[in-house]
């Protein structure tokens, strides 16, 4: 799919805004480049959903790498004190000169004139392409979801979820063609899709609309509540070592059930020898490139390498591996605890990965092996949140909270394994090299990724690096 540039018009209104685009976009979360300029910025798409104050604008801009970012933004003669936090900058000249730009997501107003303007189903322009018959319910109160994600996502009331793609991809996307897939299967593990968010006479896929779980937080925020608690040795219903452990068990028990939804309405390939080594080099190929950005990788390349040649030899000793769509980014904040039990939502993979990479099929053990390093996550987590209340802790406490942090972790790794084999899933006890040589791959990708954003949390993946070169 090409994307030619915007119409003269609507750039020319944009125009006055990209001088205080391009710093800002620096500043956010889901900006690919980290803290390199984004350079001359080109409108792709440009949508005035409302004209007058306050005004909606949708666009989609290209920066000069060639990544494209979307962006709603609002605009004010006056910017309310509860929106101070979303403002972008003042508008320097042009009809809208001396009005306030902002973030629009953050704007509970701005986002029920959107949920009304894709509820009249507009041809062409900003539109949502419906997946169900049941009609969108305009009057819902509207919230931002303040979670720190490389998408937006605003509430509608306890029945909607509009998740904003802020990096979208020409072509097919991927989480939407999953969530399709399983709605129509009536998947009962995910979240019912409503509608893709479409834009520009070429159908770029911009979001999705899809049920709202009824969910009070993530797994990943009652995992940290329920280490800080049994690490420091208060947790009043489990020993200090274990916790979290049913829960771990029931959330194996769910992601089994998705790959077996997703094997169903999606083909299974049987992996042959030349498609493992060449998987094993990927992940070498990754490793180097990971050494130029983390040093400190480096003196683990040779048993890490190992590893992924075992695998390798493993594939061309006729040892089967089934691959499959799998979530292609799965971790405890992936899966919301709910009345009904764990669900998981965002299948959209891994966001640094190429699209047709995070597409193909894979071992569901990579999907295991993201969970895992996610417990992992959650330990260390906890121990962070203690040290934080308690920064002057005495040596000896402090190293009984991190071996109780790594028993904990270990515990619950298990009974998530063990609850994925009980409810029919690949026995991961019956592979467990393939397991360690995707678990060292994702930390890897963890090292190159704190390394660029939580300078602070790269020992976290550095360790299991370690450990996993010393098994």
């Amino acid at each position: 799919m090409t994307l030619a540039p915007a119409e003269a018009a609507p750039r020319q209104d944009l125009a006055p805004l990209l001088p205080l685009l391009g710093p800002w976009l620096r500043t956010r979360r889901w900006y690919a480049a980290g803290p390199s300029p984004a350079g001359a910025l080109t409108p792709v798409l440009v949508n005035v959903v409302r004209e007058q104050a306050p005004a909606l604008l949708h666009t989609v801009l290209r920066t000069q790498d060639g990544q494209l970012y979307q962006l709603l933004l609002g605009l004010r003669p006056d910017l309310p004190r509860r929106l101070a936090g979303a403002a972008i900058g003042q508008v320097p000249d042009g009809d809208r000169r001396g009005w306030t730009l902002y973030e629009a997501t953050e704007d509970a107003a701005l986002m029920g004139v959107l949920l009304r303007h894709l509820a009249q189903g507009t041809d062409g322009g900003l539109r949502l392409h419906r997946a169900t018959r049941m009609p969108l319910p305009v009057g819902l109160v509207p919230r931002p979801l303040t979670a720190d994600q490389s998408n937006s996502a605003v509430v509608y009331g306890d029945r909607l979820l509009l998740k904003i793609y802020r990096r979208p991809e020409p072509g097919t996307h991927l989480e939407v063609e999953t969530l399709r897939a399983l709605t129509e299967a009536n998947c009962v593990r995910t979240p019912r899709l409503h509608g893709t968010l479409l834009g520009g006479p070429t159908g770029l896929v911009l979001g999705l609309m899809e049920d709202l779980l009824p969910a009070e937080g993530d797994g990943w925020q009652a995992a940290v509540r329920q280490v800080t608690d049994c690490v420091d040795g208060t947790c009043p219903t489990v020993p200090a070592t274990g916790g979290f452990t049913a829960h771990a068990r029931a959330l194996g028990a769910a992601v089994a059930e998705v790959h077996t939804a997703l094997a169903d309405v999606f083909p299974r390939v049987l992996l042959t020898p030349h498609d493992i080594a060449r998987q094993a080099a990927e992940m070498t190929e990754r490793l180097d490139r990971a050494m130029r950005e983390v040093p400190a990788l480096a003196r683990h390349r040779a048993p890490i390498t190992r590893l992924y040649d075992d695998y390798a030899r493993a594939g061309a000793r006729g040892c089967p591996v089934l691959a499959q769509r799998v979530h292609g980014d799965l971790h405890l904040g992936q899966a919301l605890p709910t009345p009904s039990g764990w669900r998981l939502i965002d299948f959209e993979g891994e966001p640094a990965r190429p699209a047709a990479e995070r597409a193909a099929p894979q071992p569901v053990l990579r999907d295991l092996a993201g969970m895992l390093r996610s417990f992992d996550y959650a330990a260390q987590a906890g121990l962070r949140a203690l040290r934080a209340r308690d920064p002057d802790d005495a040596p000896g406490p402090r190293l009984r909270r991190a071996r109780r942090a790594r028993a904990w972790a270990l515990r619950n790794r298990r009974a998530f394994l063990a609850g994925y084999a009980d409810a029919g899933g690949t026995d991961p006890h019956c592979h467990p090299l393939w397991l360690r040589a995707f678990e060292a791959d994702k930390a890897v990708y963890e090292a190159v990724y704190e390394h660029r954003h939580r300078p602070d949390w790269l020992p976290i993946p550095l360790e299991a690096v370690h450990r996993l070169a010393r098994t």
